[in-house]
């Protein structure tokens, strides 16, 4: 099975969820830093106290980063696809993951839906094998989309095991 690009990008509301967490993310250094620099003793002096300084003002970009940058790469790069040898998926934006799961290793298949996936009409379809690091997450599919490829991954899986045995 070669390594290729699989065809399919997660839903686009996966966006939005990655904007969330961008948010959340950018929310809790901004605090950690005013709170680092409003707590800081007065007599402090130096590179440590120039970085407690700008501290904030680098929460700015990194922040952007966050919430606009990363939910856009993640989009871009994040993708799956179901063929009847395998399944393929990539994701990742700073490093990169590719997996290749063979149908006839497949042992389990589930689909989760954490409370924002839920919120935002998205599951995870979570495809297992006897070894852990041969299993994979398709995450932040349509809930629709994700109860089809769990329903057609077990049988497919099934169906594999059956002629084996």
């Amino acid at each position: 099975m070669p390594l290729r690009v699989p065809r399919h990008r997660v839903d686009p509301h996966a966006v939005w969820l990655w904007v969330g967490e961008g948010v959340l993310s950018t929310a809790f250094l901004a605090a950690a830093a005013v709170a680092a620099r409003l707590l800081a003793p007065a007599d402090l002096s130096g590179w440590l106290r120039t970085l407690l300084e700008l501290a904030p003002w680098l929460v700015i970009p990194l922040g952007a980063l966050l919430i606009v940058v990363e939910p856009l790469w993640r989009y871009r790069v994040h993708r799956w696809e179901v063929t009847d040898q395998a399944v393929y998926t990539r994701e990742g934006w700073l490093t990169r993951t590719w997996r290749i799961v063979p149908i006839a290793r497949i042992q389990t298949v589930d689909t989760t839906r954490g409370p924002v996936q839920q919120l935002l009409g998205l599951a995870t379809v979570i495809v297992r094998t006897a070894s852990h690091a041969g299993s994979t997450d398709v995450q932040h599919l349509n809930g629709g989309i994700a109860d089809a490829v769990a329903h057609d991954l077990a049988l497919r899986a099934n169906a594999v095991r059956d002629e084996v045995t």
